[in-house]
This record gives structure tokens, sequence and C-alpha cells, in this order.
């Protein structure tokens, strides 16, 4: 039986899955499409795969109320939205192949007069690419179907708040095009809804990032010189902050997620020559977490020669960011990984407070970790980590500034 939807979202992850539950919010009937099995049945039960706060609750209230179904597969619906991952191929070459995919199974289905979006993050070109391919393959469409690219400029751990407050940039591949897809947005945001076309649109999502990615460089730039120089770099960027036109970010332990760990390499891609800040961001970035599990393994050797025996070693923190329990691109994960390959006899306790299982690590709680290492290695500032009580003669590495809200550390990096 058909489910009579409106709107077919394509894609149920960490955008799709809230974007589909905000619309059905709005009395607006959705099916939502994935491509797992599991994914479908666990959202059909009014319950939600991904750890994101709200979303539960508006899943179930959608769920219950018939205006949010999953599916494996697409129906016939008004609008159309392409909500897909967009990852890498070969060197860091964006690969929209799911895009592709995505745009193929919903083909057939297409009529005069829909609103065909993509939401995913694309190479600058992608829509238009995609407006080809749909009217190679149905020429009849050709000034009938309107065609969108709107990116997301969500925060995880507050994307049901910011999808609706947030502004959003919109850009169709022609002016009505344009206006078909700011009617649809209006109808479940409240923020300002910003017209353009679809090549900017689709570079607006890579700039925002990529703009976010050299400023956090330069913050772990400086963590790194303020290592060597030993100078505290927490007291440095709060002091250099006192300038009325100075806003420095803090270090962390790399740069990961879905965005800023990513969207710059689609214009790096593009535009290798011309990319020279942009690129080397990245290598900053990048190699701040290399630099990051250094420091454990010299710390690990360290101990071995004062105390004569292997120490044993907390690693605090898998998600990409603080109180998430995404894991894409992180480089908590990479340095753990990292960290492990030079394993011998010493115990490490693997933590991440968001996440009960995980297939690879064997997870400990966080206060039980603690208690037993010898080495701290903060790598995500994760809240319940702020409340810890740690003794003097521990070890501590904090490559996160969870140091500053627990007095009385030992703390071996600044």
């Amino acid at each position: 039986m058909r489910f009579n939807a409106e709107v077919v979202t394509i894609g149920l992850g960490y955008i799709g899955l809230p974007t589909s539950a905000l619309i059905a919010q709005n009395k607006i009937k959705v099916l939502g499409v994935d491509i797992n099995a599991s994914v479908v049945e666990t959202i059909n039960q009014g319950k939600i795969h991904i750890v994101e706060p709200g979303l539960d609750t508006a899943v179930l209230e959608a769920v219950n109320q018939g205006y949010f179904k999953a599916s494996l597969t697409a129906e016939i619906a008004n609008v159309y939205l392409i909500v897909v991952p967009t990852p890498f191929k070969g060197d860091h070459e964006p690969d929209i192949s799911f895009v592709q995919s995505a745009t193929e199974k919903i083909l057939p289905l297409l009529k005069a007069g829909d609103l065909y979006i993509i939401e995913s993050t694309s190479p600058v070109g992608t829509t238009e690419k995609l407006q080809e391919f749909i009217f190679s393959k149905r020429p009849e469409l050709k000034g009938v179907l309107y065609m969108a690219y709107c990116p997301e400029r969500v925060l995880p751990g507050n994307v049901m708040y910011e999808l609706v407050h947030n502004d959003r940039v919109i850009g169709g591949v022609d002016e009505i095009s344009t206006e078909k897809a700011v009617a649809f947005y209006s109808q479940f945001v409240q923020g300002d809804l910003h017209k353009t076309n679809a090549r900017t649109a689709e570079m607006c999502k890579l700039v925002e990032n990529s703009s976010r990615d050299v400023q956090i460089a330069f913050a772990n730039e400086l963590s790194l010189i303020c290592d060597k120089a030993n100078i505290n770099v927490w007291e440095l960027i709060e002091l250099a902050n006192k300038h009325p036109r100075v806003n420095i970010l803090q270090p962390g332990s790399g740069v990961g997620g879905h965005c800023i760990a990513v969207d710059p390499y689609f214009i790096v891609s593009d535009y290798p020559l011309e990319t020279r800040i942009i690129g080397t961001a990245r290598e900053v970035n990048n190699y701040k977490s290399f630099w990051c599990a250094e420091k454990i393994n010299q710390a690990k050797t360290a101990f071995q020669i004062e105390h004569n025996r292997e120490p044993k070693i907390a690693l605090m923190g898998l998600a990409f960011k603080p109180n998430i329990d995404d894991l894409r691109e992180s480089p908590a994960r990479y340095i753990v990984q990292r960290v492990l390959q030079n394993a011998n006899d010493e115990e490490y306790f693997i933590v991440e407070p968001n996440i009960q299982d995980h297939n690879i690590f064997k997870l400990t709680d966080y206060q039980k970790a603690v208690k037993k290492a010898d080495i701290i290695a903060f790598l995500v500032a994760h809240k319940e980590f702020f409340d810890l009580e740690i003794s003097e003669e521990k070890v501590v590495l904090d490559f996160c500034g969870v140091k500053n809200r627990i007095l009385n550390l030992k703390v071996v990096y600044n």
C-alpha cells in the first residue's frame, strides 16, 4: 500500500533522519528511504539508530501520528531530497556516486512539477551535472522539473534546533527552481532563506567549512609551537583573545566529522593550484592527530624508563567532537588506532561515554579507566571528563583543554 507521501528523503543518516522528522512534525507526510533494512525497521518502530538530543521524541511522534515512514524503496511524491554521503575516492577526490545512485532510483518516479533538491555536500557543478543526467534519461522533464541545491548548516548535538532556526542558502538551476525550493523550506525553517544559484550554493557550503578548518589549523599550529616554547597554549589564546579584534579558536587533537575534515578537499581537488592556504590547513590538522599519537608513545616510553614497568594508559574519547557518538573522520579514533599499532605489554583503557559497545574497541567506563591508568590522554572534551578527580601522580596528556576544568593535575602537554 502506498504511503502517499508529499516528500521523499533518500538517506536516513545524521542529517536525513532529523530533516525527515522535522518536516513530518509540520504535518507533511514524509517517506524516508535507506538501504539499511535495520535502520528502516528501527525507525518504523518509532526508534532511532543515532544519538541526537530531541530526535527520539520527534521520530516517535512523527511515526505515531502517521506523518513519517521509513522504507527500502522510494515512492511517487512531489518533493525529493537527496541526503546521502559523498565520500572520497583516490587521493581525496569527491565521490558523488551515492548522489548519482539515489537519483537513478527516483528517476522513474519523477513527473512534471516535482521538486528535486540535493542536500548532500557536493563539488561545484554537481546539481547541473545531475540535471543533465536526468534530462538525458527523461527529456520530457525539461522545463517542468525544478532542481535546487540546499546544504545543511547544523551542529551535531543541536541538530533539531538548528534545522529550524539556522539560515539556509538555496540555489536553483534556474530562478523558478530557486523560488520553488524557497517555498518548500519556508514551511519548516524559521531562519532566513537566502536565494542564489546552484553553483554558488554548492561553493558556499564548501567555503564555510574550509574557513573553519583554516581557523582551527591556526590554533593547532599554535599548540605545536607552544609545546616547543614551553608556553601554556590555553592561557596564551585566552590572553590573545582579550584583543577586541582577535578570536582564536581552541586547539584539539585534530579535525573530524563529515564536514570540516572533508569539505575542503572538494575545493582542493578541483582547484589544486589555487588552494594553498586551504590545502595547508588540511595538512596541519591531519598532522596534529599524528603528533598527538607520537606524544602518547613518547610518554609511554618515558614511563617505562622511569618506573621500569609497562604503563596502563587511558585513551579518553573516540568521537570527532564532544558529547556525541559520531566517529566519522574522528581524529581521536585515528590516534587510538595508531597508538595501538605500537602496543606491547602495556594495558590500554579505551573510553567513549557516548557509545555502549564498539565492534572493534573494547570500551571501558571513564571513571574506572582514570582510576586504573598511569597515563591519561584526553582526546575529546566530553562533559563527563570535567568532573573527574585525578591524583597528582598520574601523567596527564591534555590535547583538548579538559585540564582547564580540572584542578591539581600534572599536565605534561600544555
